[in-house]
């Protein structure tokens, strides 16, 4: 199966992955895949989860949006934050849900930035379990 350099890219780190088969991503109108040759783009991200097959093998990242910048030499995703499966804490993201369950019903901050925290929280627990 042919290959694509793939690169994460955040605020504060540069991560060069290596050569990937595939990587399916959260666009904002619903999931997308991306294999070697695929057309040139810049699409927007949303909260949800990444996988990137590498290998033969599935990783898994839980991302907060961004954006995913296609070219001939390589994808680009250029995230504000993300988190590996295996690196996410299960407990604190449940922590976080939690608090932002009891924020809505209690209405102490913004409805939009309290939702945005709930699907952050609902993201990193669905990622956490792969």
């Amino acid at each position: 199966m042919s290959t694509f350099n793939l690169e994460i890219v955040t605020p504060t780190k540069l991560l060069d992955e290596g050569q990937v088969e595939h990587i399916r991503c959260p666009g904002l109108d619903g999931y997308f895949g991306v294999m070697a040759s695929h057309r040139a783009a810049i699409i927007a991200l949303n909260i949800g989860e990444i996988k990137v097959t590498q290998n033969g093998k599935n990783h898994y990242l839980a991302t907060s949006g961004g954006f995913v910048e296609i070219t001939k030499e390589k994808v680009e995703l250029l995230l504000e934050t993300f988190e590996r499966a295996e690196k996410i804490d299960a407990a604190r993201a449940e922590s976080a849900l939690q608090r932002a369950e009891e924020r809505k019903v209690a209405k102490e901050i913004d409805t939009s930035r309290n939702e945005a925290s709930l699907l952050r929280a609902i993201n990193r627990l669905k990622v956490s379990k792969h």
